[in-house]
């Protein structure tokens, strides 16, 4: 069958730990492991250049960038994995949570976000009415199914995953846990990602608290928002269901750091420079300074809306 459409619906983890860069998997030194298991043709061909586009595109995101690395790094260089690789991305809208899939995605598939053997859903728009939430969960699994027996280094992204239904996340547990087969298929490799914005409000105050504090934020860790991040995420994480215990299948949560006003004038001239227009520093400044709106009113230091505004906005006020 076809993708599945999906559903809205309260979402919730519970008693999640937040496992650190260097937890389940060894770390590697490249993606180059990457390439050897991905079907001939649809490889990427930039074997060592996800250090470079994370660190490089991924702006502001130190901590993310290090622990998607790692995390990635070290699953691939397992040749038999015991489970598939699950990532978990937390943060405010704006944050660079969509682009991180996105250059994971390119790093490991020549086509990117392209290829037949990467799959995409919002929660939102694929499964929009809670009274088929036992349709979508079953074309779900099945989609998961066919895919994987296709292709088992298959990847997965939910987006919006605050909004999924509780049951289609039930459903879809058994493929990302500990299994040697399932139903004679084997998901060890495959990759699920997913992406929302639960933690994001208190990632963003433990931010600010770490700045009050005198803290520089490129020295902030995952550990210093480990706590924050975990408190939030038990409560994003308490399931009607039993059934589902996003601790034991989830590997990494990410945590995405609200971005300041050095990070928009950033991603400002990245968007003016693909807009073919040269960068001028003060013009710069002053656009970050009129198209986001900054918090708190009398320190102006973090964007309420990440980058996530910056391309329209920058279209119109040039214009």
């Amino acid at each position: 069958g076809g993708q599945p459409q999906q559903l809205q619906g309260a979402v919730a983890l519970k008693e999640i730990e937040i496992y650190a860069a260097s937890g389940r998997y060894q770390v590697g030194a490249n993606l180059h492991s990457f390439y050897r298991v991905v079907p001939k043709g649809e490889a990427s061909s930039r074997p060592t250049g996800a250090s470079a586009d994370l660190g490089r595109n991924l702006i502001g995101q130190h901590i993310a960038s290090d622990v998607i690395l790692n995390a990635m790094t070290g699953f691939k260089n397992n040749d038999n994995p015991t489970k598939p690789l699950v990532l978990s991305f937390h943060g405010s809208s704006g944050t660079g949570k969509s682009l991180a899939s996105q250059l994971i995605v390119k790093n490991i598939f020549k086509k990117g976000m392209d290829s037949r053997f990467v799959h995409f859903f919002d929660s939102v728009i694929n499964f929009p009415h809670a009274s088929q939430v036992e349709t979508y969960k079953s074309q779900l699994q099945h989609w998961i199914r066919g895919n994987v027996t296709n292709c088992a280094h298959s990847m997965f992204i939910f987006d919006q995953m605050d909004k999924m239904h509780p049951a289609i996340i039930d459903g879809i547990k058994p493929f990302m846990d500990y299994q040697y087969k399932l139903d004679g298929v084997s998901y060890q490799k495959a990759i699920f990602i997913f992406l929302g914005n639960a933690g994001g409000e208190i990632i963003r105050e433990s931010t600010l608290v770490s700045w009050k504090a005198g803290k520089k934020r490129e020295e902030l860790k995952l550990e210093d928002v480990k706590t924050a991040l975990s408190s939030v995420v038990f409560d994003f994480c308490v399931w009607e269901s039993s059934l589902f215990d996003m601790s034991n299948v989830v590997d990494f949560f990410i945590p995405f750091l609200p971005l300041e006003r050095q990070h928009i004038v950033q991603c400002i001239m990245v968007e003016m420079v693909a807009m073919g227009l040269q960068p001028d520093h003060n013009k710069v400044c002053e656009m970050a300074d009129k198209i986001v709106v900054y918090i708190p009113d009398d320190e102006r230091r973090i964007s309420v809306s990440g980058c996530k505004r910056v391309a329209s906005r920058l279209r119109h006020f040039m214009q």
